[in-house]
């Protein structure tokens, strides 16, 4: 097996060690009130410093942004304090971190929002689930999305301004960059597909309109902190939550030429991770290379083979791992020593204390606990 995965890169202006990053994987561990980042996240994330990038769980830049419970923001001087906590912790380690912005756009809950109603490019339902917090039994459970209410382009323009303020946060929290959450059936991917657009302004109808959006929040974000700390993911084959759109892949190149005359960092590629997901063709990842020049990250159901091959046929850079880093925090020795992965309890994957989140040993003090 060749060891591409452990060669350096650079990104942006900051060079990373390995290809090996932890994928963003929200957990809905902060304090309330409030959605503060806190102590307990910042072991967590430092524990996940030998990876090469860490991508912040998402992290809603508004209220009006928010669409599950105990997920962190960056619109607090609280929020932006507690996550100082986590990007001291883990450039102490040795790592680099980029904050994921996001606004889950019609992917909500009525608790969030005054009038009850989400927000999208149109009042279509996404027939999906969030997870939800009750406040009278402090259980979490998933409940349905009500129809959300179309945006007004004085609206779509404060979302833009969310975005921008929320990177400007993340740079002051000491992240080394941001990634906008474009992907998987939120506000961004919503209004790229026809399937969740159907407005008839300047950001909807033709493709170019149904880029706009996801254009013009790249160029203030980018505008704010530079485009060398910013990427942005994207999901073309997930279609989920209502998205699928047969003009999305088309949608999506020509959304990357957009995104290459911009200059970001890189391109995140979510790709699905279930049973009987879609396979992302290899024409794509090659027509993808010929229209961006950056970086191209991956994630999805890739193991350490997986992961070297696509790197070693030059389709991706770095390949980002989500499941996999939950209980072995060590991961990039664990790939380079063709060490056992240790399997992650589901139960604890939202809310909940340091159990199944900060409490997973490295491989060296599993050895230790069972006495080896």
């Amino acid at each position: 097996m060749s060891d591409d995965l452990f060669k350096p890169l650079t990104l942006g202006k900051i060079s990373i060690p390995n290809r090996i990053a932890v994928a963003p994987m929200t957990r809905a561990r902060t304090t309330q009130p409030g959605d503060i980042p806190n102590g307990m996240m910042a072991k967590y994330y430092a524990q996940r410093a030998s990876a090469g990038l860490i991508i912040s769980e998402a992290t809603q830049i508004s209220n009006q942004g928010q669409g599950y419970s105990f997920t962190p923001g960056i619109f607090t001087e609280e929020q932006i304090e507690g996550w100082k906590l986590i990007t001291h912790a883990v450039h102490e380690a040795g790592g680099h971190i980029f904050l994921q912005l996001w606004h889950v756009g019609r992917m909500s809950h009525e608790s969030f929002h005054g009038d009850g109603k989400p927000v999208a490019p149109s009042a279509l339902s996404p027939d999906a689930q969030v997870w939800i917090v009750d406040p009278e039994t402090g259980e979490g459970g998933m409940v349905d999305c009500p129809v959300p209410r179309a945006l007004s382009k004085a609206e779509i323009t404060d979302v833009i301004q969310d975005f921008r303020q929320g990177a400007a946060n993340a740079i002051a929290a000491g992240f080394d960059g941001v990634e906008i959450h474009g992907a998987n059936g939120y506000l961004i991917d919503e209004f790229l597909r026809r399937s969740s657009n159907q407005r008839t302004d300047d950001y909807g109808g033709s493709q170019e309109n149904r880029i706009r959006f996801l254009r013009e929040v790249t160029e203030a974000v980018a505008d704010e902190i530079g485009a060398d700390k910013t990427g942005i993911r994207l999901s073309p084959y997930i279609t989920q939550r209502n998205m699928a759109d047969d003009e999305i892949i088309e949608v999506i190149l020509k959304a990357a030429e957009a995104l290459n005359n911009i200059g970001i960092a890189y391109v995140h590629l979510s790709e699905a991770d279930w049973d009987d997901a879609p396979i992302v063709p290899e024409q794509f990842r090659r027509d993808l290379r010929k229209v961006y020049s950056g970086a191209i990250i991956v994630a999805g159901k890739y193991t350490h083979e997986r992961g070297e091959k696509i790197i070693t046929d030059g389709l991706a850079d770095i390949v980002a791992y989500g499941r996999p880093f939950i209980a072995n925090p060590d991961l990039p020795r664990r790939f380079a020593e063709n060490l056992p992965l240790a399997d992650f309890d589901p139960a604890t994957l939202f809310g909940g204390t340091a159990v199944g989140y900060s409490d997973y040993p490295a491989h060296n003090e599993a050895l230790e606990i069972a006495g080896e």
